[in-house]
């Protein structure tokens, strides 16, 4: 009898370590996607993968329609200084029930990785340069969106 419970209990730990996994391999994902679509200027698939604020889009396009999600991107990604670069490594450093923490790397349009350098006349001492990002991914209503808009360079 020890044995049975022993092996129900083993496979209910084995079970839920595979539902862990596959939750942040699908937030993993879901993460990759919303940068590469924006990337591939798929502002439309974009629009899909992101459930975090417009209030900056917003701002920094005000002629246009707040309502017209698409062109925010569009212009986020051509225009704003949002930079939409696919992502070369993403790892998770944080996972509390549906909210999921991510350190990510990106490549710049030639391969090599992104480095955010110090900007608006500070130096590298003053402002180190950043090569690592922090982005949530959340699940809402079995969709997981990225909260967080790409990295802007001024």
């Amino acid at each position: 009898m020890r044995l049975i419970i022993l092996l129900f209990l083993i496979v209910v730990l084995v079970a839920a370590c595979n539902s862990a996994v596959q939750e942040w391999e699908a937030a993993r994902q879901a993460l990759v996607d919303y940068f590469s679509t924006l990337n591939q200027e798929q502002y439309s698939k974009a629009v899909a993968l992101y459930g975090g604020s417009y209030e900056s889009l917003v701002a920094m396009n005000p002629d246009n329609n707040s309502f017209d999600l698409e062109g925010l991107w569009q212009n986020g990604c051509t225009i704003n200084g949002l930079q939409c670069l696919e992502v070369r490594s993403a790892t998770l450093v944080e996972q509390d029930g549906g909210t999921f923490v991510f350190t990510v790397e990106f490549n710049n349009p030639d391969g090599s990785r992104f480095v955010l350098g110090p900007c608006c006349g500070a130096d590298a001492t003053q402002m180190p340069p950043l090569e690592q990002f922090t982005y949530e991914v959340v699940k809402k209503d079995g969709r997981f969106l990225v909260m967080d808009l790409p990295v802007f360079v001024p």
